[in-house]
């Protein structure tokens, strides 16, 4: 093992271009499925300076059904916080919306179209990932939680009215040395965060400092001897979708695990639950977050693989990076006996087509971070019943 190593991760917030298209289109995806549990939405966005366009596919399993999509949009930018006229800042009442959003492919609905919505076969063809590692109370890599807590925080004391002169726009990005896969120090820590005209100053970035950065660090109980790298450009008043183009499902890796783990490709914003892209993700994270929990592994990570229209998984595949004692193989059967896999099950199971939570909540600081929640994949649920297994099925090495 190499004696020194060093990770980093990143994360942003609610105002980054990109996160405004993803909670546009999970905002639409929850008017939609408040309307028609059965719905089936794939909404995509792109946000062009002042130019917002709406696109994909959304059919309803009943008839006479009208959403707002262009209202849904503009009432997400401004609760966001770009809700006014101002140098660099965007206004939502100035965004021209243009709506390409048409029904859904036959051929797709044909595969997962089902009454009994146990029976439903994936919504498409992919490979997901699931991952969890013991190195903090969410089961989520230090160094994106991290980032994680650094702009939601920031973006807290801005919604408060604390954080005076910040705006919505805000990235974060740390990196945690190790020796010897122990002790982790912080070596670095970078805050962009999008302000007002003139506020660039260092009373500003000594607030990011003290306000922001160090009570983040100290709840992790890590080390202050690390380097900050405050707005290193200087001044960042242009931002959000007027500074860069958003699109829907470009922070796939924000969204999940930083990096420590992979990531199957497909974006979970926008799409309802029968795209595995989405539900099988969960379902693999679920996974390994009991699978640690219960101590059979200090790192877990889960693959899964689906077919369209199929109703069970294709593959199934365990990483545990030498930190079990069990086999993989051992693994997988305990897995199969208490997991299923089967697209509609998981839908039911965590209560996706009509869940108690907004899918927009989770389209900020990962879909695996928030106790706020209770987020049914998070929850610890199944660590009994994997000890259980253990008693009745004991584990013989080979």
């Amino acid at each position: 093992m190499e004696k020194r190593k060093i990770y980093t991760s990143e994360s942003v917030a609610e105002g980054h271009p990109d996160k405004v298209c993803d909670q546009i289109a999970d905002a639409i995806l929850d008017a939609c499925l408040a309307k028609d549990s059965l719905a089936h939405v794939a909404c995509e966005c792109m946000f062009i300076e002042k130019l917002l366009i709406l696109g994909g596919e959304i059919s309803f399993s009943k008839p006479n059904i009208y959403i707002d999509y262009e209202n849904i949009a503009r009432e997400v930018i401004k609760e966001i916080g770009y809700d006014h006229e101002d140098e660099g800042l965007l206004n939502y009442q100035d965004v021209i919306i243009e709506n390409h959003i048409h029904t859904q492919s036959k051929e797709i609905a044909n595969a997962v179209n089902d009454v009994n919505i146990e029976n439903l076969g994936a919504g498409d063809q992919g490979i997901m990932f699931g991952y969890a590692s013991d190195e903090t109370p969410s089961f989520l890599p230090l160094a994106h939680v991290l980032c994680i807590e650094l702009v939601k925080r920031a973006s807290q004391l801005r919604k408060n009215g604390e954080f005076k002169g910040a705006r919505p726009d805000m990235k974060s990005e740390v990196s945690v040395q190790y020796e010897k896969g122990k002790n982790p120090k912080v070596i670095s820590v970078v805050m962009s965060i999008q302000h007002d005209p003139n506020a660039a100053d260092e009373n500003f970035k000594k607030y990011v400092l003290e306000q922001i950065i160090y009570p983040v660090i100290d709840k992790y109980h890590l080390n202050k001897d690390f380097t900050p790298y405050i707005n290193v450009s200087g001044s960042f008043v242009l931002g959000g979708p007027l500074g860069d183009t958003g699109l829907t499902g470009r922070k796939i890796i924000v969204d999940t695990y930083g990096g420590f783990a992979r990531h199957g490709g497909g974006s979970f914003s926008g799409k309802d639950p029968s795209k595995v892209d989405r539900s099988a993700a969960y379902l693999a994270r679920y996974i390994a977050k009991n699978l640690v929990a219960a101590g059979l592994a200090k790192r877990l990570e889960i693959e899964l693989s689906y077919v369209i229209g199929q109703r069970d998984a294709l593959s199934l595949m365990v990483e545990t990076f030498k930190t079990s004692s069990y086999s993989d193989d051992y693994l997988i059967k305990l897995i199969r006996a208490i997991f299923p896999t089967r697209p509609g099950l998981i839908i039911k199971n965590f209560s996706l087509h009509k869940p108690t939570f907004r899918y927009r909540d989770t389209s900020n600081y990962s879909a695996f971070f928030h106790d706020e929640l209770d987020l049914p994949w998070e929850r610890l649920d199944k660590v009994d019943e994997i000890k259980k297994y253990l008693d009745l099925h004991p584990y013989i090495s080979e």
